[in-house]
């Protein structure tokens, strides 16, 4: 009956891979085709550039906000303001996040464009006739109606050149992180001209990057159905251009991401570039012609937002933004990382913290794999039973190490004992433990989120070292030393959890297992407290089954 289960389980996550990447996973044949094609793709001759001759004065961020009229905006989630001139969002603060644990400094998202490190949203409409004005960076626009912005109350920008021609911008704001803009044009004059809508994201300069190959910071976006993602070093060696009939062009940090949605049913080109500062824009493939005394309108629509799960998801399935959920980097393992994070958010809200969370996902994922652990405990612990014998044959046939190895493989066939069986839990939970180093690493729910005792935040490394003795002695080591109290306790689980196991054959190899402990605790010191106290119950939990198992097989032979 055991063996069904170890084979059903077995059977099952090799079912679950082989289908994902069946039906869910692109043919990467697809995906190289699609990507030539679309690189191949130039804009069209009578297209208008978006580039722009803009010389600015760095200022402070303080003076810069108050170099120009600005209509300020504010819901529970952020507060800024949009400038007047060139009608840019290009202030933006989230009022729920904190720079750093202790701190009561907000998270700044935008800048105006003359600040160093600027970071701003402008969209419009361009024109290749250039005997027509249209509004840009330096266009002052004229606020009527309402003077604040909020989710109870849009604003009213216009704007009108020499040739009777009114811009007007009708603007609202939701009560959590989206713009929407309704792009108009009226034309009073008795020509008609043709008119492209754009929208752009521009940021001055290179921002902090937190340093890992595991989460893509750059440039993303989603063109009809792929994922675009690019780096800034890349972008500043060679531009990206593509053209889609649906979809988003986006700047994403770790934390945080800031998006521009065309309006459906337009082509638009998108092109990521660098030229003294980043720009991710697009521009709709063919100009939209206006006619004498007419008119016509453009949706567009902004989300400047922090990257919670449940308000991406919301809005990739409210708005319909195709793999708009795909902002948060869930990784190439997207259909384990996705469900573990719900499981964990589920237990969260069960027992208000994710410690617990993750303890009690901890229970689920060994209850899964309990006829796999016990099958491969069982055959441990035949190992074990076996420790007499092995070393008989080794003595025995200590001067002929080929006679020793058929020996002891005769051994294993009596017996019926697989001596690499005690793989098999590990292999299996490999992807896990991954999945949860990715949720920890990149969910912003994670972020700041106490455990008991001296662990303040899951997704940062245990902040006390056994080089200080824990905070006893007034002395702040070097990150390298920073060895933990829960690397510590997780080293230890290893090292009892090792004395369950039979002691290798090979007197070398016996020795690179006993500093197995050691060294993963070395390595593992760095790491999110989170992922430790995982492995850490995750150990305990299965000493207890391995004792269990193993002490009922020694009762059994006696």
């Amino acid at each position: 009956m055991e063996s069904k289960n170890v084979i059903a389980a077995i059977s099952l996550s090799a079912a679950v891979i082989i289908f994902y990447s069946l039906f869910f996973q692109p043919d990467p044949e697809v995906i190289k085709k699609n990507i030539a094609e679309k690189k191949k793709i130039e804009s069209s001759s009578d297209t208008p550039s978006l580039d722009k001759n803009e010389n600015f004065t760095k200022l402070s961020r303080q003076d810069a906000l108050k170099e120009n009229d600005r209509v300020q905006f504010e819901n529970n989630n952020i507060i800024g303001s949009i400038s007047l001139k060139g009608a840019t969002i290009d202030d933006l603060t989230f009022k729920k996040y904190n720079v750093e644990l202790n701190s009561d400094e907000k998270v700044i998202l935008l800048s105006p464009r003359n600040v160093d490190d600027g970071y701003i949203i402008e969209s419009g409409f361009v024109t290749s006739n250039k005997n027509i004005d249209v509004p840009d960076a330096s266009t002052l626009w004229e606020i009527s109606g309402n003077r604040k912005l909020s989710a109870s109350n849009p604003i009213k920008l216009t704007w009108s050149n020499s040739q009777n021609i009114t811009f007007e911008k009708h603007i609202s704001l939701d009560d959590q992180f989206l713009f929407t803009i309704k792009e108009k044009i009226i034309n009073r004059s008795n020509k008609s001209y043709n008119f492209y809508s754009y929208g752009q994201i521009i940021r001055n300069k290179l921002p902090e990057i937190s340093g890992f190959y595991i989460l893509h910071e750059g440039f993303l976006s989603v063109l009809d159905d792929e994922l675009i993602e690019e780096d800034y070093d890349d972008i500043q060696e060679k531009k990206f251009t593509s053209t889609a009939q649906e979809g988003f062009v986006g700047i994403s940090d770790k934390y945080w991401i800031t998006t521009v949605i065309p309006q459906k049913g337009k082509e638009f080109k998108t092109t990521f570039d660098y030229k003294n500062k980043f720009r991710a824009n697009y521009i709709t493939s063919q100009g939209t012609e206006v006619g004498p005394n007419s008119s016509m309108e453009e949706k567009i629509q902004i989300i400047t937002a922090a990257k919670r799960v449940k308000i991406i998801d919301g809005y990739a399935e409210n708005l319909k933004i195709n793999k708009f959920d795909l902002v948060i980097d869930w990784g190439f393992m997207y259909f384990i990382t996705k469900p573990l994070f719900f499981a964990l958010d589920y237990f969260f809200k069960l027992l208000g913290n994710y410690g617990l969370a993750i303890i009690a996902v901890t229970v689920c994922i060994r209850l899964a794999f309990f006829p796999l652990a016990n099958f491969s405990f069982k055959s441990m612990g035949k190992m074990k039973l076996l420790a007499p014998e092995m070393a008989r044959l080794k003595e025995l046939h200590k001067d002929d190490k080929m006679k020793l190895q058929q020996a002891m493989m005769a051994l294993y066939k009596k017996e019926k004992v697989n001596p690499m069986s005690g793989c098999l839990p590990i292999l299996v939970q490999i992807p896990v433990f991954f999945a949860f180093y990715k949720i920890l690493f990149v969910t912003l729910e994670m972020r700041h989120m106490p455990f008991y005792g001296w662990i303040k935040d899951l997704s940062d490394r245990d902040p006390t070292s056994i080089f200080n003795l824990f905070g006893l002695i007034p002395w702040d080591p070097p990150s390298f030393l920073l060895i933990g109290a829960w690397p510590i306790i997780m080293g230890i689980t290893m090292f009892i959890q090792q004395k369950l196991n039979p002691t290798p054959p090979d007197p070398i190899q016996a020795k690179i297992f006993m500093f197995f402990p050691l060294f993963l605790t070395v390595i593992l010191a760095p790491f999110a407290a989170g992922l430790v106290i995982y492995w850490s119950f995750n150990n305990i939990f299965t000493m207890i089954q391995q004792y269990f198992v193993q002490r009922k097989m020694t009762v059994k032979t006696t």
